[in-house]
């Protein structure tokens, strides 16, 4: 007789059902076990461990039974060691119905109606079960395949429980997993708790001293979810401000909660006190980063930072020190909003549309221009260092600015800023126009807005049109940096509250533009 029970794997960020079937037959030698159906290294381990804990947890384990474990469906490869629960429940079912000479003391009665669940897992030696990355697509899965009850480790509980329609119950040792099987009525489900986590407050805009202009432009960027280049000396705020970002920017949207916290669950990288992720994410890697860290891939293909930043902020301090070809991956993602890793063993399609955020000196030394500091580089090393960034990756970016050195006499002075909470107000009233404005295209912030649709929602009066010519003319601008123009242009009549840009929003549009110039030499 075969035992069958549900269980789910991960595939890119999304889950599928996996049937764990057993088939134990008794042997007049020494049995053995054998797992089928495209098992990686940690499956095929879970023998070992499946075996220990059976032993450990005071369950019956002849030695003269030949066991064969199924993971359908056998096409698609099955990664991860949250096969052991299921594995473990369904060898002991198997042999409590077929090994005709269980001892008296280790015969237990078989749950029945396990159609209804999904069982995910690891087993320690001991029979406790830990946790495993990936559960929160493990449990949609479960819920459309049509699982009503969902069994995980205490670990991963909060994330499973916020899953529509699914009935989650946490079990800490593999005794306690065959209780609950046998009397899920006796024990109580796992509820989340009522309180969302806090937005983060350990910074502020308000702690920003001097910089009108960049926080002016900060809040652009947020409105319009562009991405954003500073140049500026060592000292000038532009890594403070980066860090503040994420506290003006609109909260996640119920969709966009629901990708974002995938992504970070197949990554381990869920808290365990929360189900979905409501702030949006903000990454920060090191310039040191890899080519598959920052996209993704390895042998293991899994998301990078880019893909970690979904719905969020990608912010790259230092941009000229990260290696050039790293950066060039950035320029297709960018416009997309989606990667593609290829490996022999297939593709994965990961989502990544991302705010890019990027600091960087004005030359190798860091003060050219700078009136209290000595530039020791000689023009070679500037226009050297500055061709680290190429001319298609700075036409990525929506606004460049000058960051300058913050005025000594300033920092002893009270900040002079707004609150993040007030900036915030008016990002999410400018986003929540362009979202009913979008309603019908997908797009939720100008930022994402087709060339098409863009010509639409921000005509331009003749005179407004000749400005635009002769300043993309004058500053040496490509024509994707046209069409960034007018989408912040866009973005600032809707912080305005404005449905028809005036010349005002032009040119503190084309202002945006102007340090681009001077990168490019």
């Amino acid at each position: 007789m075969i035992t069958r029970l549900h269980s789910a794997a991960v595939e890119g960020i999304n889950g599928y059902e996996v049937q764990v079937e057993v088939d134990a037959r008794p042997v007049e030698d020494v049995g053995r076990i054998t797992v089928v159906g495209l098992p990686d290294a940690a499956v095929r381990e879970s023998v070992q461990r499946v075996t220990a804990a059976l032993a450990n947890s005071s369950f019956f384990r002849p030695g003269d039974m030949n066991v064969t474990v199924n993971l359908a469906p056998a096409d698609v490869r099955k990664q991860g060691p949250g096969f052991d629960l299921p594995i473990a429940l369904a060898l002991e079912m198997a042999i409590q119905e077929n090994y005709r000479e269980v001892p008296e003391s280790f015969k237990r009665r078989v749950p029945t109606g396990l159609d209804a669940w999904c069982l995910v897992g690891e087993l320690a030696l001991d029979g406790v079960v830990r946790g495993v990355r990936g559960v929160l697509p493990l449990a949609v899965a479960a819920r459309d395949a049509g699982r009503r009850y969902m069994m995980v480790p205490p670990e991963n509980a909060a994330e499973a429980a916020v899953v529509d329609g699914l009935i989650v119950y946490t079990v800490e040792t593999l005794r306690e997993a065959w209780e609950v099987l046998l009397h899920p009525a006796a024990h109580t489900p796992y509820t989340l708790p009522d309180e969302l986590p806090p937005l983060p407050a350990e910074v502020d805009f308000d702690e920003v001293k001097g910089q009108p202009y960049a926080r002016r432009a900060m809040e652009i960027a947020a409105s319009g979810g562009h991405n954003l280049l500073m140049c500026g000396s060592p000292g000038s705020g532009k890594s403070m401000l980066a860090t503040r970002l994420p506290t003006i920017l609109p909260p996640l949207t119920q969709e966009e909660s629901l990708e974002v916290s995938k992504i970070h669950s197949v990554c381990g990288l869920l808290p365990r006190t929360g189900g979905l992720l409501v702030h949006r994410p903000f990454r920060s890697p090191h310039h040191t980063i890899s080519d598959v860290g920052l996209m993704g891939g390895g042998s293991t293909i899994s998301p990078g930072e880019i893909s970690l930043a979904h719905h969020g902020v990608l912010f790259l301090d230092e941009l000229p020190e990260f290696a050039r070809r790293t950066l060039e991956t950035l320029r297709q993602p960018l416009e997309s909003g989606a990667v593609t890793i290829s490996r022999a063993s297939g593709s994965m399609d990961f989502p990544c549309a991302f705010m890019f955020v990027a600091a960087m000196n004005p030359c190798p030394c860091g003060y050219l221009g700078d009136t209290t500091h000595r530039c020791r580089c000689s023009p070679a090393d500037v226009t050297r260092y500055r061709k680290k960034i190429s001319g298609p990756l700075l036409d990525r970016f929506d606004i460049i600015i000058e960051v300058p050195p913050v005025d000594p006499a300033s920092l002893l002075a009270r900040p002079d800023g707004e609150s993040s909470a007030a900036i915030r107000a008016r990002v999410v009233a400018a986003r929540a126009r362009q979202m009913q404005r979008y309603a019908e295209t997908g797009a939720t912030c100008n930022a994402r807005l087709s060339s098409k649709k863009l010509r639409q929602v921000c005509p331009l009066t003749p005179s407004q049109q000749q400005l635009l010519l002769d300043a993309v003319e004058q500053l040496g601008l490509s024509a994707r940096a046209f069409d960034r123009i007018l989408r912040v242009t866009r973005t600032i009549a809707d912080l305005a509250g404005c449905e028809t840009p005036t010349d005002a929003h032009l040119f503190e549009a084309i202002q945006f533009r102007q340090f681009e110039s001077q990168l490019r030499g």
